[in-house]
C-alpha cells in the first residue's frame, strides 16, 4: 500500500499567490519546450442526459510529477467537477489527489500570464479584459505579476457584472482598473488585450488592434468557441500552449484555415518553445502577437505539484491509501 494526499478544495484555496502559480507554470512549459511529453485534451460528449467528461496529461520530468485533469460538465446535476491525480515521475508512484476546482483559474490565470510574459512589449502598462467571470479574475490577477499594470478596462456583456468586476478588482490591484460599454473602448490603445469568455463569435473586431499590441486568449478549447476573428489570427505571430490542438479544437485557428485567411503554417511557436529560448518569441515592437490558451495539464501538473508541497509542508491534506497492482490485481 503506498498513501497518497488527498486535497479538498479548502486545502488548496489560499494556499498559493498568483505568482507562485506563475512561477510553477512558467517552469512547467520551460520543459515543455525541450521535450516534456504533454497531450492535448479529448473530451467525450453525451447526449442524454447532455454532457461531457474531459481529461488531459502530462509528464514534468525536471518537477518530479506527472498527472493530468478529469473533469466532468452537465449530466443530471448541471454543474461540473475537476480532479487532477499525481504521480511520482520516477517511481510512478501516486502522490496526490488535488479537488481541482479551486485552483482552476489560478493555474489557467498563471498561463495566460505566461504568454504575456513571454510575448508582450516589456512596457506595456495597459490591460484590455474581456469578461467578468471567475477566469477573467484569474487572468488579471496572474498578468498584474509580469507586468506593471496602470490601466486595465474591462468588458462584458452584462453591465452590473463588469462594473461588479472592476469595483471589486479596483481595491485589490494598484491599476486603475474600470468598465467600458464596449470591447471596441476595451481594446482600442491597449498593449495587452485578455479575453477570457465562452463566445463562439469574435469578442472584439481585429482591426482594432494598436500595433504592438499582444493577446491572451484563453476560451480556445472547443472547435465551435472562437473568441478572436480572423482579422486577428491573421494580423497576428501566433503561438499556441501545444501545437497539436490548433486543427483540432482552436476555434480561432480553425476557422481562419477554414476561411482561407493563413495556413497550417502560421503557428510560430509553442509557448514551451519561446519560454524555453528554442524559438523567438516577439521580435519587433510594432508585432502583434496571440498566445492560444485552450488549457493542458502543463499548468495543472505544475500547479497541482507546487500545491501538494506547500500543504505536505504545512500538513494539510488526508491520506488515502492506494494498493499496487503487484498486490491487488489478482483476479482472486
Amino acid at each position: 500500500m503506498t498513501d497518497a494526499l488527498f486535497l479538498t478544495s479548502d486545502d488548496v484555496a489560499g494556499l498559493a499567490t498568483p505568482g507562485e502559480y506563475v512561477d510553477a507554470v512558467r517552469e512547467g512549459y520551460r520543459q515543455r519546450g525541450t521535450g516534456a511529453p504533454a497531450e492535448p485534451r479529448t473530451t467525450l460528449v453525451n447526449d442524454d442526459p447532455s454532457g461531457m467528461l474531459t481529461g488531459y496529461s502530462a509528464i514534468l520530468p525536471e518537477t518530479g510529477a506527472m498527472g493530468g485533469y478529469m473533469y466532468t460538465a452537465g449530466f443530471g446535476a448541471g454543474d461540473a467537477w475537476f480532479v487532477t491525480p499525481l504521480f511520482d515521475a520516477e517511481s510512478g508512484e501516486p502522490l496526490a489527489l488535488v479537488d481541482g476546482a479551486s485552483m482552476n483559474p489560478f493555474k489557467t490565470g498563471a498561463v495566460g500570464a505566461v504568454g504575456v510574459d513571454a510575448l508582450a512589449r516589456e512596457d506595456a502598462t495597459t490591460l484590455a479584459v474581456i469578461g467578468s467571470g471567475a477566469q477573467a479574475r484569474g487572468q488579471l490577477k496572474a498578468t498584474a505579476t509580469v507586468r506593471d499594470l496602470e490601466t486595465v478596462w474591462v468588458y462584458s456583456p452584462t453591465k452590473a457584472n463588469r462594473e461588479s468586476f472592476a469595483a471589486e478588482m479596483n481595491e485589490k490591484l494598484d491599476a486603475s482598473v474600470a468598465a467600458v460599454a464596449s470591447s471596441a473602448a476595451a481594446v482600442e490603445n491597449a498593449d495587452v488585450v485578455v479575453t477570457a469568455t465562452t463566445a463562439s463569435e469574435p469578442v472584439f473586431d481585429g482591426d482594432l488592434l494598436e500595433d504592438g499590441a499582444h493577446v491572451t486568449a484563453m476560451g480556445q478549447y472547443h472547435p465551435k468557441k472562437r473568441e478572436l476573428d480572423a482579422t486577428t489570427v491573421e494580423r497576428a505571430t501566433y503561438v499556441p500552449d501545444l501545437r497539436e490542438r490548433m486543427t483540432r479544437d482552436a476555434g480561432s485557428f480553425r476557422f481562419a484555415l477554414e476561411s482561407g485567411a493563413i495556413t497550417e503554417d502560421h503557428v510560430h511557436a509553442e509557448l514551451g518553445e519561446v519560454v524555453a529560448g528554442e524559438k523567438p518569441g516577439r521580435a519587433s515592437a510594432d508585432e502583434i502577437t496571440v498566445f492560444d490558451s485552450g488549457g493542458t495539464a502543463i499548468e495543472t501538473v505544475a500547479s497541482a505539484y507546487m500545491l501538494y508541497e506547500k500543504a505536505d509542508a504545512k500538513g494539510l491534506g488526508s491520506p488515502v491509501s492506494l494498493s499496487p497492482a503487484s498486490e491487488a490485481l489478482t483476479g482472486e
